[in-house]
């Protein structure tokens, strides 16, 4: 084996190398932002060389892609599939955001970024779009009236709330969720049927 074929120290690349590149990905976009990462410091954490660095991905573009794709492929699954709460409920449960959490990496990237045609900012738009239809689908199931108006308006609030949090150091999710209690609340019927717990419907 020529050291060609060996990361850094000496480490062959194997299988695990496109693992351990995400993974490193993951750890120093999230820490230093896409733009302040470099291929040679994200080689040099994830112990592998550049070239197979780039026999994994052609290059830091369709990385960076691959690095939101891993993220968050169900779409908020485990809030919005959760079979204990009601559909109003599990609207208002997307807010329940501890305020040490993240910027959202989707947004993160697209600002970084700055170039729509960039493969990482189509991925963050087509996600952006999948998370407000995926809160029209429960909204729908809680009887809105307009699903896909109460949708829009839950997903950003909800990315409002987000940034608002990181540019005040401070949380200010409940107040989003007592606005998005607000919208559910004008959007929906008082009389919905949908808006009662799911043993409820069963008895």
């Amino acid at each position: 084996m020529t050291e060609l074929e060996k990361g850094p120290k000496g480490r062959r690349r194997g299988r695990g190398a496109r693992e351990r590149i995400l993974s490193a990905s993951q750890q120093l976009f999230r820490e230093q932002g896409i733009n302040g990462t470099g291929m040679d410091q994200l080689c040099a954490v994830a112990e592998v060389s550049k070239r197979t660095a780039y026999q994994h991905f052609g290059g830091k573009d369709e990385l960076v892609a691959e690095y939101l794709r891993r993220f968050d492929p169900s779409v908020l699954s485990y809030v919005l599939d959760r079979t204990d709460l009601t559909p109003r409920e599990r609207l208002l449960a997307v807010f329940d955001i501890p305020p040490t959490t993240p910027l959202c990496p989707y947004i993160n990237a697209a600002v970084e970024l700055n170039d729509p045609q960039h493969p990482a900012s189509q991925y963050a738009r087509d996600y952006k779009k999948a998370v407000a239809a995926r809160l029209a689908d429960t909204a729908r199931e809680a009887g809105a009236a307009d699903p896909e108006q109460l949708g829009e308006q839950l997903a950003l609030l909800l990315d409002g709330a987000a940034a608002r949090t990181r540019v005040l150091n401070a949380d200010t999710f409940p107040t989003a969720t007592a606005i998005a209690a607000v919208l559910i609340d004008n959007a929906i019927p008082a009389t919905a049927s949908d808006d009662r717990r799911p043993e409820e419907v069963s008895n």
